[in-house]
């Protein structure tokens, strides 16, 4: 038996529009998906920054939020600058050494084949040979071809990079001075008291997920730092060819890339360990050493003891979330999932709970109605 379903135009319309106005709305967001994740970069700034401006607007003669806003933005800047300062220079030293020795170690090389070219001619093997030599040849013809292109969009990405870094930095200025006004004027239009304090309960234990995941990181990774900077040190007075230079850059690579969760520690060593190794590759050796121990103290010690009760996330929910950041929004996003993960698991625990006081609710009014 088949059943007809009548459906009206002005129903069949509606459908279409709404499909198509999730269409769009997604369309958007991935348009604007550059935007979202300065705007969203800058508000995790703000809310990390609130604390520090806040105590220092307390201190301060009139208690002014944009002089201690404007202090602390000096404050940032001036890390900055240092971090970029401390961490350029000795690289591009490292690697400008390591190009001007290539041609020796080139020819060591040459000299050490010599046995193998006796080898190619006892075998008769030079038309194989000659083959190869002349496929990398026009390989590298084409590697060179490429090489302005390259120069050229690399140019550009470090434009886009500081274009977005003064918008980060604009947006959160912003922020951190006319927020507190926009949250008055959002507590105002509440007409139910009893639903704002809600919301503002809510909204505290999400500013203390975010802000107690940022203290916590910034330790963790300024002991991981200081100590990866100090391994080396020691380092350079063991390996002679290793400078002492280098401690600098590897404590600030090691500090940025740890405050990525899970993944940044690692990358950082392996970069750090790549630097050891243009010096030396006995010292890169025992660096990974040194870095594979620390680790297990790290992940098993010091993060566990630093951040116990900050997030409360599981292991899984953890990975889960900064392996999505990572693949969505690259780094920035690994290193914002976990707090935005934290937020999201009290805003389920707040459903949840409401959801089970109205039921309760409900069932106390049954049975108040069932006893009269």
């Amino acid at each position: 038996m088949s059943t007809k379903i009548d459906i009206d135009t002005r129903t069949f319309v509606r459908f279409w529009l709404v499909i198509l106005g999730f269409a769009l709305v997604a369309l958007l967001l991935v348009k604007a998906q550059v935007a979202l994740i300065i705007i969203g970069v800058s508000l995790f700034l703000a809310l990390a920054l609130n604390g520090p401006v806040s105590r220092i607007s307390r201190r301060l003669p009139g208690k002014s939020r944009v002089g201690a806003t404007a202090i602390a933005y000096v404050l940032v800047v001036t890390f900055l600058s240092a971090f970029i300062t401390l961490l350029v220079p000795p690289i591009v030293q490292q690697t400008a050494g390591f190009v001007q020795s290539a041609p020796a170690l080139l020819d060591s090389a040459t000299s050490q084949w010599s046995g193998l070219n006796d080898f190619v001619k006892q075998y008769h093997l030079e038309p194989q040979v000659n083959g190869a030599v002349e496929s990398i040849k026009n390989s590298a013809a084409g590697w060179a071809s490429n090489v302005g292109q390259g120069v050229v969009s690399s140019i550009g990405s470090v434009f886009s990079f500081i274009t977005a870094l003064i918008l980060v930095l604009v947006l959160t200025f912003l922020m951190l001075i006319e927020g507190p006004e926009w949250l008055n004027r959002l507590w105002r239009l509440y007409r139910d008291k009893k639903r704002m304090e809600k919301h503002k309960r809510v909204l505290g234990k999400m500013y203390t997920v975010v802000t107690g995941y940022v203290t916590g990181q910034l330790t963790v990774s300024t002991i991981g730092g200081t100590i990866a900077g100090l391994a080396v040190f020691i380092l350079s007075f063991i390996f002679p060819t290793v400078e002492a230079g280098l401690a600098i850059p590897t404590a600030a690579i090691t500090f940025l890339l740890s405050l990525i969760p899970m993944f940044g520690a690692t990358i950082g060593g392996a970069i750090i360990t790549l630097l050891l190794a243009l010096n030396s590759v006995p010292a890169a050796i025992a660096y990974v050493i040194f870095f594979v121990i620390y680790q297990q103290v790290e992940n098993n010690f010091v993060s566990p003891h630093i951040q116990s009760k900050r997030i409360n996330l599981s292991a899984l929910m953890i990975l889960a979330s900064v392996t999505i950041g990572l693949y969505m929004f690259g780094i920035v996003g690994g290193i914002i999932a976990i707090p935005i993960a934290g937020s999201a698991r009290i805003l389920i625990e707040e459903y949840l709970a409401n959801r089970h006081n109205d039921d309760d609710e409900k069932k106390a009014t049954i049975l108040a109605k069932a006893k009269k």
